[in-house]
């Protein structure tokens, strides 16, 4: 059964970034899809700032899941071009190798559209790093693309949210046919050490 693991990277308390990811998920759900969201506002302070001991109970559950997941979705804030530090520390903890044979989505959200590119040549690199290599495109909106309703729900401009529709459409075809691949099953071929 495919799982999808959704990595919030803002630290506010109300965040655009985080809001659409839970929207995301929702629609992944309605597709029997299992999902697990873990935001950096739940790793303690201390474990980001100085690293997690290896016997972290955090880190040991957060490391099951995407071992268990066959797509990643991890979602920023933009700030002076790039994610969020918190989403930095919290990439830094995890294993090496760890999102191998993951389908990975990045969504970002920033002020205006100057930050257009920070999905591209700041956070790609580093998920690259961890092993990703099915990186989706990825959904960036800006201040202006979206608007809270009375209710404090995140609207979406209607270019903006055809964009997001597809990218979830998209997610969901390319989990299909994946096996999760975990940190003990990766071992790379011998020509390589």
């Amino acid at each position: 059964m495919s799982h999808i693991v959704a990595l919030a990277g803002s630290t506010a308390e109300e965040s655009k970034s985080t809001d659409l990811l839970k929207r995301l998920l929702g629609y992944v759900e309605e597709h029997g899809i299992s999902t697990k969201l873990i935001s950096v506002r739940d790793i303690p302070p201390n474990e980001l700032i100085y690293g997690a001991p290896k016997n972290s109970p955090h880190l040991k559950e957060v490391t099951e899941h995407i071992e268990r997941a066959t797509g990643i979705i991890v979602a920023t804030p933009i700030y002076k071009a790039s994610y969020s530090g918190a989403l930095k520390a919290f990439l830094d903890l995890l294993p090496e190798k760890s999102l191998v044979g993951k389908v990975v989505l990045p969504i970002a959200t920033a002020g205006s559209s100057k930050h257009l590119l920070a999905i591209d040549y700041a956070l790609k690199p580093v998920l690259s790093s961890l092993g990703a290599t099915q990186i989706l495109s990825g959904f960036f909106v800006s201040d202006n693309q979206l608007q809270r309703d009375k209710n404090g729900h995140l609207l979406l401009d209607n270019e903006s949210e055809l964009r997001f529709e597809e990218q979830v459409r998209t997610l969901l075809q390319s989990i299909r046919f994946i096996k999760p691949v975990s940190q003990k099953e990766y071992a790379p071929a011998e020509y390589f050490n």
